[in-house]
């Protein structure tokens, strides 16, 4: 049995089984000229919000547009517990690998910040390029995963910004740290609410920024008995929490 490919719609928002749905622009483009798809075969969109559709491929127009019939839209509320990764900025594009391994396990969102041992910093037009590219990331990674609710990307943060956002979020906040005497594995995770995991850069979190996500409600809290980068520990993070609050099961 063939796997329906999951492409983006913006279309979706009133559509019902018996509609015909037109997909065009790059998304249509990829479907008819990349994945080759043809009259009879089987289709998902979403609207990367929570809504999908399941349909038919019925008509092909030039190179760029498909027409498919639906024959089932459902809507996927929001996970609970949400769970949130404030991502220090890795080096070079190991950041799109965070967000893409993150995308893929179940995060809901990602908030890019800007710790101070960061080696990249994101600044004007180079910064707005490495949003645009974390967030095309999670988009693609979401159609990938088969996801219909892909996770959000913030703006980056400063460390006083993500310590308002925390103490104003009141979530269960978590900062990976490797000097913390006890195991994520063992945390009393909430089944409701918000979780937020803290992953530091490869430099490290420092005294001053963990004093203040500690004042902000967050909790230091360790992995494993490696230290992880960067760039992986929030996805490994992720599935303890995903795996133990049984949003996996």
């Amino acid at each position: 049995m063939t796997t329906a490919p999951v492409f983006v719609s913006d279309a979706l928002r009133d559509a019902r089984p018996g509609d015909t749905v037109t997909l065009d622009g790059p998304e249509g483009r990829h479907a008819v000229t990349v994945r080759r798809l043809r009259p009879g075969e089987p289709v998902v969109l979403t609207d990367g919000e929570g809504t999908g559709a399941a349909g038919t491929v019925t008509a092909l127009q030039d190179r760029d547009r498909l027409m498919a019939t639906v024959a089932r839209v459902w809507h996927e509320p929001p996970r609970r517990p949400w769970l949130t990764v404030v991502q220090a900025l890795p080096k070079g594009d190991r950041g799109e690998l965070a967000v893409e391994t993150m995308t893929e396990t179940g995060v809901d969102a990602v908030l890019p910040w800007a710790a101070s041992r960061c080696v990249t910093q994101w600044r004007g037009e180079r910064g707005a390029k490495s949003l645009a590219k974390w967030r095309a990331t999670a988009r693609e990674a979401g159609k990938q995963a088969r996801r219909v609710r892909f996770p959000s990307v913030a703006e980056a943060h400063t460390t006083r910004e993500v310590a308002r956002w925390l103490q104003a979020r009141e979530a269960f906040g978590v900062v990976l740290h490797e000097s913390a005497t006890e195991p994520l594995a063992a945390a009393a995770l909430p089944a409701e609410g918000d979780i937020v995991l803290v992953v530091g850069p490869e430099g490290g979190v420092t005294d001053a920024e963990l004093a203040a996500f500690t004042e902000a409600g967050a909790r230091p809290y360790r992995l494993g008995p490696t230290v992880l980068r960067t760039s992986t520990a929030g996805t490994a993070a992720a599935a303890v929490v995903l795996a133990r609050t049984g949003r996996w099961s």
